[in-house]
Formats: C-alpha cells, sequence, structure tokens
C-alpha cells in the first residue's frame, strides 16, 4: 500500500496580509505661555523584521500667549499627509525618518490697546522629522507595541510647526500604539 503524501503549498508572493497595521500617536509640548496638541493616524506594512514603512495623517493644534507681545495670543491649526519608514537595528529600538507636508492656519489676536492688528494666515512647509524611539513589547511574532521617540526637523522651514522663531528645530516627542492586523490568522 502505498502512503499518501500532504503537499501543502505555501504563497510565494511579495504581499502577505499578516504585515499590516495601523497604529497613531499622540503629540504633546507645554512650554511657558505655549500648548500643542496632536494625533497621527497611520497605516502601514512591515517589509520584514527590520523594516515598517506607513502613510500617515498629521493633526496638530498650538496655543501661545504673549507671542509678540504680553497679552497677545497666537493660534495654529495644522494638518497634512506623511509617510514614515521605521528601521529596527534591534527589536526594541528604531530609527524614523519621517516626510510631513502640512496645511497651516495662523491666527493672531492682539492684545487690547496694544496698536497690533488681528489678522489670519494661511501657508504651507515641508518638514522632514529624523529621530530615534523605544518600542516596548515589540518582538519575533508580534508586531502589536507600545513606543514613544523623539524627532528634529532637518528642513527647518520657516513655516514650519517644528521649528522656533529663530528657525531652531524644536524637538518632537511622540507617544503611540502600534497595532498588527491580521496577525495569527493564516
Amino acid at each position: 500500500e502505498k502512503e499518501m503524501e500532504t503537499v501543502t503549498e505555501e504563497k510565494t508572493g511579495w504581499f502577505k496580509k499578516d504585515r499590516l497595521f495601523t497604529g497613531g500617536d499622540l503629540t504633546l509640548g507645554f512650554s511657558n505661555g505655549t500648548t500643542s496638541l496632536g494625533a497621527s493616524p497611520y497605516f502601514g506594512y512591515s517589509i520584514n523584521k527590520y523594516l515598517d514603512v506607513a502613510v500617515s495623517f498629521n493633526f496638530n493644534y498650538t496655543s501661545q500667549r504673549d507671542y509678540y507681545i504680553l497679552g497677545d495670543k497666537a493660534r495654529q491649526t495644522l494638518y497634512g499627509p506623511g509617510t514614515f519608514i521605521r528601521v529596527y537595528p534591534l527589536k526594541f529600538l528604531f530609527a524614523q525618518a519621517q516626510y510631513e507636508h502640512n496645511f497651516i492656519r495662523f491666527k493672531y489676536l492682539p492684545a487690547n490697546n496694544s496698536g497690533y492688528e488681528k489678522f489670519t494666515e494661511r501657508v504651507s512647509a515641508n518638514s522632514f522629522l529624523v529621530g530615534a524611539g523605544y518600542a516596548g513589547g515589540r518582538g519575533d511574532g508580534n508586531n502589536s507595541f507600545y513606543y514613544f521617540s523623539v524627532s528634529w526637523d532637518i528642513i527647518k522651514n520657516k513655516n514650519s510647526p517644528y521649528v522656533d522663531g529663530l528657525g531652531r528645530s524644536i524637538p518632537i516627542i511622540r507617544a503611540g500604539y502600534n497595532i498588527a492586523l491580521f496577525q495569527g490568522r493564516r
């Protein structure tokens, strides 16, 4: 009697749905008279265990008092698309490069009797953020994890939300969660 062999065919295509992920991060910034709040959801693909790519959307709001003089206020709302690449030299450590194009609405509210005029302007700016982060809980077979990162805008466009009035890059601190999609459902 001849034994029957079972042959299992394995998908050899480049796309594997268990490598898809989603997630997002929060941006919080506080300094003397300034508050910055934001969120950036993303959707991506793990090319291998060392490399992730994703597309993102960015939304941030910043409020600042005493912008030009004592008692005035400035408010900025920005949104825009982006993309990033993360490289993991170690399973818990990553380097990240992120490109963003931000559409920005800036509103100035002068102090009473200051002589300044109220105004609103709309601009856009490209930013290229480079930095590093920590991925907690990431490992072989697990692409759901939390992370913390810090980055700087190396383009330093004068309209970038990530530079100060003197053109210096401000550190961007983000925390978020990466969620694996379809993992373990083969």
